[in-house]
């Protein structure tokens, strides 16, 4: 007679975040420590990209988890646990910004839907050809590109991007409606390939007169 039982399994994945949180608000330290070790580069990169410092967005990091311990017991899971820490991290960025005074005022003067209609692709701000000769030095002007916007447009991009954040999941993480994350996307995307324009247009000028 053969034995029909299944062997145990071995090599299975690590637990998910619903799993790890679940673990973490019954007092498991492991769990918490596991979720930390997740998504604390993935937090910093975020805040680095905000905030210009890494000093800075070390000091975010570790707040985001400090303010994600104290409020898990109240965690409902009614979004995802990375869309609720990023929620976290987004508002301490622009704490700080607004804390030096350098926020600026989002202008909303379209209708979503005119918006939406108008919307680019994911990764447009970054696309075409720029993307094909990417290189340190393109790199470092995407960089500069980034430096010269808003927090509110720079935290929203760098979350759609890098993050690849659903329009759904950006309404959460920076607590705004929907129509009002198309629209600031919309404005974010605009002004990055403007300034990235004027990057490559300047680089093509210099490679065209050094053929001369």
């Amino acid at each position: 007679m053969t034995d029909s039982r299944k062997p145990p399994e071995r090599g299975a994945g690590p637990p998910d975040d619903r799993s790890l949180v679940r673990a973490a608000q019954g007092g498991d330290a492991q769990a918490f420590r596991a979720l930390v070790v997740r998504y604390q580069q993935r937090v910093f990169q975020l805040a680095l990209g905000m905030v210009r410092d890494s000093d800075e967005a070390m000091d975010i990091t570790q707040e985001t988890f400090v303010r994600v311990h104290r409020y898990l017991p109240s965690f409902k899971g009614d979004s995802s646990f990375f869309t609720w820490t990023y929620r976290i991290a987004t508002n301490l960025c622009l704490d700080s910004a607004r804390k030096r005074g350098r926020t600026e005022r989002v202008e909303l003067d379209e209708s979503d839907a005119e918006i939406e209609a108008r919307m680019d692709p994911p990764s447009a701000a970054l696309a075409g050809p720029q993307r094909a000769a990417l290189n340190a030095e393109l790199k470092g002007k995407i960089e500069e590109a980034l430096a010269t916007l808003s927090e509110n447009h720079r935290a929203i991009l760098l979350l759609r991007e890098v993050e690849g954040l659903s329009y759904e999941e950006l309404a959460r993480a920076l607590g705004i409606r929907k129509g009002t994350v198309m629209s600031r996307l919309f404005h974010a995307r605009l002004k990055m390939q403007r300034k990235l324009r004027e990057y490559l247009d300047i680089e093509t000028k210099d490679e065209a007169e050094g053929e001369e």
